[in-house]
């Protein structure tokens, strides 16, 4: 079985997104967090590797789209007609709707039973790799409040946000390892384990 990761890229008051999310500003406006996969992604190859290398994902219903309450069925999410993923991703919602199968393997299936219902789904169809879980900062701190998570990697973009939906909100205090540190032109790779709770 594999790892249970999830990436993220933050700002460094720990903010990845705002929540003034529109189809226009997936992350909301004036936030540019993930420029460095695109306009340097030579540079930060082995990162993007490891994002795309999980054999399934979770995220939640904001990481697909912006709409809240009942869901737009004709939103196929941000990524066009073949997402990045090229695996299953199981989507966190309180609304049920049929799998959205997209193009290159991706299948989108909206799960409202719970991340541990969604992390066992994920787990099955990963087989021996890893699942990650792919955001955004609420769905990523219930699997680490639950410790469900094997290895945290942040990517560290030097802005300072000052609010918004912020990684590690509700997160019990606990001791994390570190793993590897990698600093590049745009973007700080972080990576810590869980070992254990504080207190």
């Amino acid at each position: 079985m594999g790892r249970v990761t999830f990436d993220v890229a933050v700002s460094v008051d720990g903010i990845s997104s705002r929540p003034d999310q529109t189809a226009e500003h997936p992350f909301g406006e004036g936030v540019d967090l993930h420029a460095w996969m695109f306009e340097t992604a030579d540079e930060n190859a082995e990162e993007l590797a490891a994002i795309l290398s999980a054999g399934a994902y979770v995220m939640g219903r904001n990481m697909f789209g912006p709409d809240r309450g009942e869901p737009d069925l004709g939103w196929s999410g941000w990524w066009g007609p073949e997402p990045p993923y090229h695996a299953p991703v199981f989507v966190l919602s309180h609304h049920e709707r049929e799998p959205l199968v997209m193009e290159g393997g991706t299948t989108f299936t909206f799960v409202t039973d719970g991340i541990e219902s969604a992390l066992r789904q994920a787990r099955e169809a990963a087989g021996e790799k890893d699942v990650s879980i792919a955001g955004g900062a609420a769905t990523v701190n219930q699997f680490l409040a639950a410790g469900l998570v094997d290895e945290i990697r942040l990517h560290v973009v030097p802005q300072v946000l000052g609010h918004g939906d912020r990684v590690f909100d509700g997160v019990p205090p606990q001791h994390l390892e570190i793993v590897s540190v990698r600093a590049a032109s745009r973007v700080t790779h972080l990576v810590y384990r869980p070992v254990g709770r504080l207190g």
